[in-house]
């Protein structure tokens, strides 16, 4: 029976070009980029490279504000973390959908725990949230929007844009994630 793969959210194919680079990267760089040796500067000129190229590709001001992770799963709960956390002088509260991804439920729920409340809002029968009722969630302790851009089961991209306009029209408000 031939398989039907409709996840590439989640996982695909590496593009053969991009296999070869990391396959040579892997072999020519053995060092840990942290390492105060000769190996590990070489490693660590490797690493300034690739994101000097990553912040050029995608237009950030500053190549430090690129920062690598193994995968989605630890980027959502390093990002969430990071923001709830530097944030606990100003609020502990955090604004999110019913339909997130269980990397974000699971980094919530572990929020939870630590005294953080969350409000999730609903969404429409075609799982699109209203930027109103995001608005309408945020209090004066709201630390972080959390709205994933585009759903990996339905499909679905939220109106993000508007979601960060009107948060802030409302609220006078910046963290968006």
């Amino acid at each position: 029976m031939k398989m039907i793969y409709l996840d590439y959210l989640s996982a695909n194919p590496l593009l053969p070009e991009v296999q070869e680079a990391m396959i040579e990267a892997i072999r020519a760089n053995l060092g840990n980029p942290s390492s105060p040796h000769q190996v590990g500067d070489q490693a660590a000129e490797v690493l300034e490279k690739a994101r000097e190229s990553t912040a050029r590709l995608i237009n950030s001001p500053s190549p430090q504000e690129i920062v690598f992770t193994s995968g989605g799963t630890e980027s959502v709960n390093q990002a969430i973390k990071g923001v709830a956390l530097a944030n606990t002088k100003k609020g502990r509260h955090i604004v999110t959908s019913n339909i997130e991804h269980n990397a974000v439920l699971r980094t919530l729920r572990r929020l939870r725990m630590m005294d953080f409340k969350v409000s999730s809002v609903g969404v429409d029968d075609t799982g699109r949230v209203n930027p109103e009722e995001i608005a309408q969630a945020i209090t004066e302790e709201t630390i972080l929007v959390s709205v994933m851009h585009s759903n990996n089961e339905i499909g679905t991209l939220q109106p993000i844009e508007e979601i960060g306009r009107i948060t802030r029209e409302y609220k006078n408000w910046g963290w968006i994630s």
